[in-house]
Parts: C-alpha cells; sequence; structure tokens
C-alpha cells in the first residue's frame, strides 16, 4: 500500500500543478508515480526539471535514455519504473525481447549501446564509481565523454524514480515488466 496519496492535477496543491500537468502530458496520463510526487511541490519540481532540461539538452537520443533508464531500474530493482521503461523503451523501438536483454545486461547485436549499459550499471551499482577500464571502454565504443556525462545525468534522475517508489510504495497501475526467468 502506498503512504502518500497519488494526486490529479485537480487536487494536487498549487505549487505542485504546472509540473504534474506537463508530466502527464509528456507520458499520455497521471500514472500513480507523477501523481505521488506532486504531493510535494519541491519533488515533482525536481523531477519536472531533470527530465525537461534532459530531454531538451542531452545528447543522448530516446531510445538510449530508456534504456538507460530500464538499465537502472534493474539495478535498484524497482518493479514499478521495471514496468514503466519497458513500455517507455518499446515506444523507442526496442522489441519486449530486448527490454529483457537490457535488464539482464546482455545486448545482443549493439556493441556501442552495450558498452554505454555496462557503464550506466556499473555506475549505479558502485554508487558513482566506475573503473577507469570501463569508462575507457565506452569511449573506445564511440561514446564521447560528454555523452557519458548525459548518461550519468540519467542515472540521477532515474535513482530518483526508483528511490521514490520504495520509499513511498508506488502501486503498479501499468502492465508489468515481463519476468526474466
Amino acid at each position: 500500500m502506498a503512504r502518500i496519496p497519488i494526486h490529479t492535477v485537480d487536487d494536487a496543491p498549487a505549487e505542485s500543478r504546472p509540473p504534474l500537468e506537463r508530466q502527464s502530458a509528456r507520458v499520455g496520463k497521471t500514472i500513480n508515480i507523477i501523481g505521488a510526487m506532486a504531493h510535494s511541490p519541491a519533488l515533482i519540481g525536481l523531477y519536472d526539471a531533470a527530465e525537461t532540461a534532459l530531454g531538451e539538452r542531452s545528447n543522448l537520443d530516446g531510445a538510449v535514455r530508456e534504456a538507460i533508464h530500464l538499465t537502472v531500474a534493474n539495478v535498484n530493482a524497482c518493479n514499478y519504473c521495471q514496468a514503466a521503461y519497458t513500455g517507455s523503451a518499446k515506444r523507442q523501438g526496442f522489441t519486449a525481447e530486448q527490454t529483457i536483454e537490457i535488464r539482464r545486461g546482455e545486448l545482443d547485436g549493439d556493441p556501442r549501446l552495450s558498452a554505454l549499459l555496462a557503464f550506466v550499471r556499473e555506475l549505479a551499482d558502485s554508487r558513482g564509481h566506475v573503473a577507469d577500464e570501463t569508462w575507457q571502454a565506452a569511449l573506445d565504443a564511440g561514446w564521447s565523454d560528454v555523452e557519458l556525462l548525459d548518461a550519468y545525468a540519467d542515472v540521477v534522475r532515474t535513482v530518483l524514480t526508483n528511490w521514490f517508489n520504495h520509499l513511498v510504495g508506488t502501486e503498479l497501475d501499468l502492465p508489468p515488466a515481463p519476468p526474466l526467468d
């Protein structure tokens, strides 16, 4: 059971309404995570600012960003986010099987993206520490140092959502992610 209420645009605190409206429009509806974040104007504002900045300024395309989100959600064992990002990754062109591979850390047929996701997985799993070899492998695969920093920013944004769901017990209102077996 969730620890806090799930708001709609109509019943959210006044300061939360503009960012809740933007994020609901981006997603296509008010899903439980953003409705719950709206309980705190500071939190929904932080999430909205991060998502807006990354959407407008990141050097990474939407598919890469969703693969990062899905990877980090798996590292953090966030069932809600794995469900949300599986759907988002599919909308970005990944197959259902590829979403499972991304969550397992074994994306076949794309060594460039695999190198970035290995970097992201290590970054998330080791709380910001990445071995020089992992950094260099991502560079050698064709990622720039700016793109690696943009990936870091998406990791931070995803940790925010993962930990929020753990903290408040967000109830799943999306199709669950397929099991990893």
